[in-house]
């Protein structure tokens, strides 16, 4: 679990609750929730940097308010970061 959820850092921004929802889901790796809970937590991240890099790939495909990239960053159908993650991620991006 710790090498899909390092595999999936270097490819794109996730939150922690993201990777985490990645490697446990059906649809993702289908690890066991707890087994890539604690994959996760071993992992030494800034996931703030996570949402700036985030925030940065949604605004290279199309065009947010601020409001609407923070409410994207932290829905839960969404990329699931703290609002204050999220808050940060666009404010690094330049969308506030």
């Amino acid at each position: 679990a710790v090498r899909s959820a390092r595999q999936y850092l270097g490819m794109t921004g996730f939150s922690r609750n993201g990777l985490i929802e990645q490697l446990s889901s059906e649809y993702g790796e289908g690890y066991d929730r707890a087994d890539a809970t604690v994959a996760v937590d071993s992992l030494d991240e800034n996931w703030h940097a996570h949402a700036a890099r985030s925030a940065q790939q949604y605004l290279n495909m199309t065009g947010f308010s601020c409001k609407g990239l923070i409410e994207q960053l932290s829905s839960d159908a969404g990329d699931k970061y703290t609002v204050e993650q999220a808050t940060y991620g666009a404010q690094q991006a330049g969308a506030c």
